[in-house]
């Protein structure tokens, strides 16, 4: 799908590691079993877009099981039956033991492996048996519920050449991706952009210029804290994201059902800005910096020069440029958590790398968050600047949905 470099291969060995250094002492079973579920998402290789969908599914099976339980906010889009009495914690594991097996086939033991764990820590029982049952139906309606979403479809890329000419042969990520089914928008063009600047603008020479000049590879103006940012954002998969819900999910004072709620809020803002964004990307099919970079001869601005050599921080994805899909699932999710913290104060916001050994990164706004990850793929050399604001601005729109669908309505 998406390839991974050698270095990051090896990097995904000390992925536990790096995981376990973030604020994984997990208040509840919805946190513990988060960390784990990431740990699983990144040993399977999964590209973000697959990913973020596996982990909307079971947090949206888990959200609804707890729910049933606990009985702390209306009735979810299940409409399953009320199970006061039944384990939670029971039905936590249940629930991500049964979405993960159905989506992570190659995954199976690890999956097992922390279920078993789960459930030792559960006394057998009618409350265990009732937990488990209630977590497995969970997650088998939202199973059901989302097999005809659109990300089985076959992919039909079609490279644009002429009979007999050679053309690279890598196929682009999830060309399918803009014909699923969102869990929050109307349609996967609801908040499609418009277009990216024109080649002859002012707009484009200062984001071509900027790309250039910070992104590279060699010869670039990087400080070495902007290097740092550019690497340790390289990694786009959900735990470089949960890491950050679970400094908020994890202050003293917090209940189970919150922390389902707020994780399945997170998780659908996140799958859905994914589609949105595919879908601009390949409606625009817009280059990538290391494509005009080389070829700056080409566009028509006098401001623009070509650098026939030049390559980027980072591999480029294999999708096209615009808009920026880190940006838009980091707004999507500072979006939720702006709103679940509302006025009240905001805990240090911590996360780490999972291709990154060692420390992790802090801030105390989520607004910082989300300009980091803006400024990290401009480092990176992968997007231009104009790409990265208008994927943040599509992601908070993403997530004022998650806002309206889960946390103004829940209460």
């Amino acid at each position: 799908m998406i390839r991974i470099k050698e270095r990051q291969k090896v990097a995904f060995l000390v992925a536990v590691t790096s995981l376990l250094a973030c604020p994984a002492a997990s208040a509840d079973a919805v946190c513990e079993w988060n960390s784990r579920a990431g740990e699983i998402v990144v040993s399977a290789r999964m590209g973000p877009p697959p990913a973020n969908r596996a982990m909307a599914i079971a947090n949206t099976a888990v959200y609804e099981a707890v729910n049933a339980i606990t009985k702390r906010y209306p009735a979810g889009e299940l409409q399953l039956d009320a199970a006061p009495g039944a384990s939670v914690d029971a039905a936590i594991a249940a629930a991500h033991r049964t979405a993960l097996a159905k989506l992570l086939p190659s995954q199976l033991s690890a999956i097992d492996s922390a279920y078993r764990t789960a459930l030792t820590k559960v006394p057998d029982g009618a409350a265990k048996s009732s937990g488990i049952a209630l977590g497995e139906q969970a997650a088998a309606a939202v199973l059901a519920m989302r097999a005809e979403d659109g990300a089985a479809a076959g992919e039909t890329y079609r490279p644009q050449t002429a009979a007999g000419v050679y053309v690279p042969t890598v196929i682009p990520a999830v060309t399918h991706w803009p014909r699923r089914k969102p869990w929050l928008m109307t349609s996967s063009s609801q908040f499609r952009p418009g277009p990216p600047p024109a080649l002859s603008s002012a707009l484009w020479a200062r984001d071509f210029n900027e790309v250039k000049a910070l992104g590279g590879k060699g010869n670039s103006r990087r400080t070495a804290e902007q290097s740092q940012i550019a690497g340790f954002w390289e990694a786009t998969l959900p735990p470089i994201y949960d890491g950050i819900v679970l400094s908020i999910a994890n202050v003293p004072g917090r209940e189970v059902t919150q922390n389902a709620r707020l994780f399945a809020a997170v998780a659908q803002a996140a799958d859905d800005a994914l589609t949105a964004v595919f879908d601009a990307k390949y409606h625009y099919n817009f280059w990538r910096p290391v494509t005009a970079i080389r070829n700056g001869d080409l566009d028509g601005n006098e401001a623009t020069e070509r650098d026939a050599s030049w390559t980027p921080f980072i591999e480029t994805p294999m999708h096209p440029e615009y808009p920026c899909a880190h940006c838009t699932v980091a707004a999507a999710v500072g979006t939720v958590l702006q709103a679940e913290v509302g006025n009240g104060a905001m805990p240090t916001l911590t996360t780490t790398s999972y291709l990154v050994k060692g420390a992790a990164r802090n801030w105390a706004k989520l607004d910082d968050f989300m300009r980091e990850v803006e400024d990290a793929r401009v480092y990176d050399g992968v997007h231009f600047r104009n790409s990265t604001e208008v994927g943040s601005a599509m992601g908070k729109q993403v997530g004022a949905l998650a806002v309206a669908k889960f946390l103004q309505r829940s209460e």
